[in-house]
């Protein structure tokens, strides 16, 4: 009767100490918000990806998700920010193209590229759109390559900053067809679509979510595409590698969390993540402004990422390009 007595005691308080502990992380899920660092201001195409998956990937975590936007120094600003936050899953980083670009542009960093950050997804993919004012002397790239070799650093291009993609693609585009054109860098693409549908630049190497829908209004006029691929939103647009064989610029973007961060932390970050970027409502909407969602493994992203970081790693070499 005792052991009796006993053992339901035991299985009593062992229910107890689990209920509690689903409790407490229950507790944990819906208390404490999750932080997602965007490294650039509202309106640019990072923006742009993590506002429609936002709803959604609150529902699949049980946790408010709230964007923290720190912009500026080709998005190195917002990698520190990470670097030093605490590695309990609640703080995370969408990185851009930019990520990798930067360990090969900045002499130094305030973080290591390879070791301080831990690998959640591949979120998604886009090419660029070589978008320009109406008033703007050229409609092609052949046009564009003749017009600027004719007239050294009369056309001028904004970027959404120093080292961002929007720069260095156009960098490697100048070194490749022998040509000048002036540099105009921005805080993040909003305000540099902006100076171009004020005519303050002449073009614009930007990723086609932010620039399209002013194209697709008759605001900008479509030059090109960077993919391998013309774009299904915009099928009668020509890739640049269609006049410059080989060239390919592909803009992409994905969650880090801080080195350190428990795997089961992260391995619920990355299934929130892939569900969502499989979430066919989800993938229709983004495909509408050129995204093409992916949702990888943490293993595969970081497979990514070091291609990567050895891609571009020579294409600033070879180009030549440099902060400012």
């Amino acid at each position: 009767m005792t052991t009796t007595i006993l053992a339901s005691a035991k299985t009593a308080l062992a229910s107890l100490a689990l209920a509690a502990s689903f409790a407490a992380n229950a507790q944990t899920a819906s208390n404490q918000p999750i932080t997602l660092i965007i490294p650039y201001p509202p309106g640019g195409s990072a923006d742009m990806l993590a506002r429609p998956i936002l709803p959604e990937l609150q529902k699949k975590l049980g946790q408010t998700i709230v964007l923290d936007y720190k912009a500026g120094a080709g998005g190195t600003i917002a990698t520190q920010a990470l670097a030093r936050a605490k590695p309990d899953g609640n703080t995370i980083l969408m990185v851009l193209t930019a990520h990798a670009i930067n360990d090969a542009l900045y002499p130094s960093l305030p973080y290591n590229t390879r070791k301080d950050f831990a690998p959640v997804s591949l979120v998604a993919t886009l090419p660029l759109l070589v978008a320009a004012p109406l008033t703007t002397p050229v409609n092609t790239i052949p046009e564009l390559i003749a017009y600027a070799k004719a007239n050294p650093d009369k056309l001028s291009y904004a970027s959404a900053g120093n080292g961002n993609t929007s720069h260095l693609a156009v960098e490697v585009f100048k070194s490749k067809t022998g040509t000048q054109m002036v540099h105009i860098p921005y805080k993040g693409s909003g305000p540099a679509v902006i100076a171009m549908l004020g005519g303050e630049v002449s073009l614009m190497f930007d990723s086609i979510s932010t620039s399209y829908q002013q194209v697709k209004a008759g605001k900008l006029k479509a030059i090109a595409v960077t993919g391998a691929k013309r774009t299904e939103i915009l099928p009668n647009v020509p890739t640049v590698a269609e006049t410059l064989p080989g060239f390919e610029v592909n803009v992409w973007y994905g969650i880090l969390a801080p080195a350190g961060t428990p795997s089961a932390a992260i391995d619920r970050l990355n299934k929130a993540f892939a569900e969502v970027a499989q979430d066919p409502k989800i993938r229709e909407q983004l495909a509408a402004n050129g995204y093409q969602m992916v949702g990888s493994t943490p293993a595969e992203f970081g497979k990514h990422i070091e291609a990567e970081l050895q891609m571009w790693n020579k294409a600033v070499k070879d180009s030549g390009a440099k902060i400012n």
